[in-house]
């Protein structure tokens, strides 16, 4: 389906995110309020935001790769009502799944708009369309999907601009996530000690590396693996790998 500009269009004008004091809300002023989300646990809120500056209603942002699995749990978040996600879950399951790995690849930030099935009742003001920005974070893929109020024509510009903030903010939260996680386990010193370790250095010139004696690296190694459960070096240098340690 064709997007249309909303800024430019008669029934879009007047329905676009308004910021503070009744003005459309623009790029700077997007940014300078998700600024101030930094906690990966503020995900929903800064989707609020930029399901605000799309013009649309509501959000859901999904897992892709574990879209066909049963259950929600591909649901990352959403202030979707719950009995349409539940709906509509087996509906874009079975989508991503007919779509080739070019149709894929091809898809990632370009708005596309599908229609709700006819028997999925919907409110009278809500549009029976809803739009998916496809991204990719890491090895993920994920997929925003926006409900916007019927006869609104959503921004070309605008949907582009949210699904590249989505992506950014997504992978700052998990990013955010893994140092928690890690932080937990490992001391920032046995997490340079395992790093070294996976460049192939010694304990006597990590020694020479860190300023410190090779006793004290030994000890660390030793710490690393206990808590990894790992027996050598080389099954500690794969822990980290798998886990994003290094």
């Amino acid at each position: 389906m064709e997007i249309l500009q909303a800024e430019t269009a008669v029934h879009g004008r007047g329905q676009l995110a308004r910021a503070a004091g009744g003005k459309v809300m623009t790029r700077v002023q997007l940014i300078n309020r998700l600024s101030m989300l930094t906690a990966p646990q503020q995900l929903g809120t800064a989707l609020g935001i930029l399901a605000e500056y799309a013009g649309a209603s509501a959000y859901l942002l999904a897992r892709c790769d574990i879209i066909q699995d049963p259950g929600l749990d591909f649901v990352v978040s959403s202030n979707w009502p719950f009995d349409l996600v539940r709906v509509i879950a087996g509906v874009i399951s079975n989508d991503y799944a007919r779509s080739t790995e070019f149709e894929k690849c091809m898809a990632l930030l370009q708005p596309n708009f599908t229609l709700f099935p006819d028997h999925v009742e919907l409110p009278s003001t809500v549009s029976r369309q809803y739009c998916t920005l496809n991204f990719s974070v890491g090895r993920t893929r994920l997929a925003l999907m926006l409900i916007y109020s019927d006869g609104f024509i959503l921004s070309a510009d605008r949907l582009r601009d949210v699904g590249l903030m989505t992506a950014y903010i997504r992978s700052f939260a998990e990013a955010a996530l893994q140092r928690s996680d890690r932080d937990c386990d490992l001391t920032e010193r046995e997490i340079e000690c395992l790093y070294w370790i996976a460049e192939g250095k010694t304990s006597d010139e990590i020694a020479v590396i860190l300023g410190i004696s090779r006793n004290t690296i030994n000890n660390y190694i030793t710490s690393v693996m206990r808590k990894t459960a790992t027996k050598t070096r080389s099954e500690a240098i794969a822990f980290a790998v798998r886990n994003n340690l290094v």
